[in-house]
């Protein structure tokens, strides 16, 4: 019996042993280095994944960009409006050129600022004329409709809008028409205005009536041509007083703002 024992033992041994390395084996896969660098790079798609949106972003705040129109020549200088435009609104307007020297630096100081606020407010180019910088403010407008133009053609869809601007231009130009304000009287003679409307604008303007002879003659022939000039430039009757011709220019405005009455403007 006694002998039988260091064979148990043997066998115990060995069955032990066996079952430590099974055990071994077992928990070598969970616990192989080569299993952390696994683990490790499972998150890194999702981190790519996470960074392509973020870089999107960056891409749309991108699209909100500067935008400077066409130079609008006027009598007294360049006026040229730079836009910073964001998903589709002015948040900024700016003169990048105007009209310097003498009074006009005053005029620009005036107006400028005030027409840079209107642009932003109103979103388009539909703002009201600066007292006193009417040649300005005509300027400021042409170039500013100027820089929604080329905002308007790069925004997406720009194709359609060209489309249906075109037979807009269609129906404006078939809405073209003359019409001739009611005889101001004035002191020195009475004073009857004709305007040509296309598309709710005037694109031109004359003085059918004016007063003639001696003096009155001369201040007709200083007046007529700027007042005209005003009446096309700010689209209203809200036009300045030519020096020295006061009472042709009130009568000038008079009858102006009659034509644009019946004309619906």
């Amino acid at each position: 019996m006694r002998k039988s024992h260091p064979i148990r033992r043997v066998v115990l041994a060995t069955a032990a042993t066996v079952s430590g390395v099974v055990l071994l084996l077992s928990l070598k896969p969970a616990s192989d280095p080569a299993a952390a660098p696994a683990a490790g790079a499972a998150p890194q798609p999702g981190a790519a994944a996470q960074q392509a949106p973020q870089g999107g972003k960056q891409g749309g705040g991108a699209a909100a960009g500067t935008v400077i129109g066409d130079a609008a020549q006027t009598q007294y200088g360049a006026v040229q409006v730079r836009l910073t435009v964001a998903d589709g609104k002015i948040t900024k307007a700016e003169a990048v050129q105007a009209p310097k020297g003498g009074v006009s630096d005053q005029k620009t100081a005036l107006a400028v600022p005030k027409l840079n606020q209107e642009a932003v407010a109103a979103g388009n180019a539909d703002i009201d004329a600066v007292s006193g910088a009417t040649y300005t403010s005509a300027g400021y407008k042409k170039s500013l409709q100027s820089a929604l133009d080329k905002v308007k053609a790069s925004s997406p869809g720009s194709g359609a809008d060209a489309g249906s601007g075109s037979g807009a231009g269609a129906s404006g130009a078939a809405r073209t028409r003359t019409v001739t304000g009611r005889v101001a009287q004035t002191q020195y003679g009475p004073v009857q205005v004709r305007i040509t409307v296309s598309g709710g604008r005037i694109t031109q303007a004359a003085a059918v009536q004016a007063p003639k002879g001696g003096v009155s003659g001369q201040k007709t022939a200083l007046a007529v041509p700027r007042l005209n000039q005003e009446a096309v430039a700010a689209g209203n009757a809200g036009i300045d007083a030519v020096s020295g011709a006061t009472y042709t220019s009130t009568g000038y405005q008079q009858s102006l703002q009659s034509a644009l009455d019946q004309a619906g403007g």
